[in-house]
């Protein structure tokens, strides 16, 4: 079997194989057949129960027969996996290499130059906060270069009822309610005076592979500063920078996404008036 996979790569691509490469996109100088591998890998989704090889080939564009000499390759490898019933599923190995990712990576390695960009683009403080029980704690923070500055410094514990960052957390926790409903809903929060009277700040989730919800960003200053026309403008940045950081950790930005897909049209309509 080792023979026939090996001359079957190296055979001349078949007219089919050429028409399939414009399916999934391709890296420049890459090789074709690994991207559509992956492409293979990349159409599988988070609620699939086994997916079938018609489905594989409407999500992928690439023709079934194209479809099967690939997921031969990745079979043997363990990338995926097929039941008896003809559906398809990711594999043990992916795992494997999901494991080693996460243990060659440290939280602070991806949130960290993404709080950095945040406080550049806003010149205001912004925190990376973890739920502890009924409580949340400070992980990560990047200070505002002004003197005057909300003044949390990493380990400090505060409420979850109270301030932008732990309404996040709640609402994206096991939160109930309209106010819930809301944040999850928008994706972020704003907060004005909630856990200090001269304070205001904006948050938004972070997912994980680890666990579903890895903690939240939030972005936060004296309120002569972190008006509303800022903590508006900042929406949109801190949403599009916890899709990166939850991407990179190997969660599932989908609400974000969501959220910033509503956002956008709002935004337009706001440049218009």
């Amino acid at each position: 079997m080792a023979s026939s996979r090996s001359s079957s790569a190296s055979s001349p691509a078949s007219a089919d194989d050429a028409q399939a490469v414009s399916g999934p996109s391709s890296a420049p100088d890459g090789v074709a057949a690994l991207d559509r591998a992956f492409a293979i890998l990349f159409a599988f989704r988070p609620d699939d129960k086994g997916v079938s090889l018609a489905e594989l080939a409407a999500r992928t564009g690439l023709y079934k027969s194209t479809i099967l000499r690939l997921i031969a390759s990745l079979a043997h490898h363990r990338m995926l996996l097929r039941s008896d019933d003809g559906l398809y599923f990711v594999g043990p190995a992916t795992l494997q290499l999901g494991a080693l990712y996460q243990r060659s990576l440290q939280l602070g390695d991806v949130v960290l130059p993404l709080m950095r960009r945040l406080r550049d683009a806003s010149g205001e403080s912004v925190s990376f906060y973890v739920r502890q029980k009924d409580l949340r704690v400070c992980l990560h923070r990047v200070d505002s270069t002004h003197a005057i500055r909300d003044h949390v410094r990493e380990g400090d514990v505060l409420p979850m009822d109270k301030g932008s960052g732990g309404r996040v957390l709640s609402a994206f926790g096991d939160g109930r309610g309209e106010l819930c409903e809301r944040i999850r809903h928008d994706g972020y929060y704003m907060s004005v005076g909630e856990r200090d009277a001269e304070t205001a700040g904006i948050s938004a989730p972070v997912f994980s592979a680890a666990q579903p919800l890895a903690g939240t960003f939030t972005l936060a200053g004296p309120r002569s500063r972190v008006d509303e026309a800022l903590m508006l403008r900042m929406r949109q940045p801190m949403l599009e920078t916890a899709i990166e950081a939850s991407e990179q950790l190997g969660g599932d930005a989908t609400p974000l996404r969501a959220a910033l897909a509503l956002l956008k049209p709002e935004k337009a309509r706001e440049k218009l008036r």
